[in-house]
């Protein structure tokens, strides 16, 4: 189970998915390099609490961190990158 991790003060920050179908939430980036940010973590552990997925669509050219290929491995029932033209 993942867990919560306040930010800095305690102050509350949120995110939303760019697409949702059904259960599914797609977060869209177009980036060079795919890094495991605060907005992925946060949309990971809001999957987890409904039960959903969160899939990441990046272009075919982009390189994921080493931090973000652990994440998914660590949380592969939740989180799949898919790579589009």
């Amino acid at each position: 189970m993942m867990e919560s991790r306040p930010t800095r003060h305690q102050v509350a920050r949120g995110s939303r998915a760019d697409a949702r179908d059904g259960d599914q939430a797609f977060l869209f980036k177009d980036v060079l390099e795919l890094r495991l940010t605060y907005q992925i973590r946060l949309l990971t552990f809001m999957a987890e609490q409904t039960g959903g997925h969160l899939n990441i669509v990046i272009p075919r050219t982009s390189r994921i961190s080493g931090d973000m290929q652990a994440f998914v491995r660590q949380h592969k029932a939740l989180v799949r990158i898919e790579r589009a033209d």
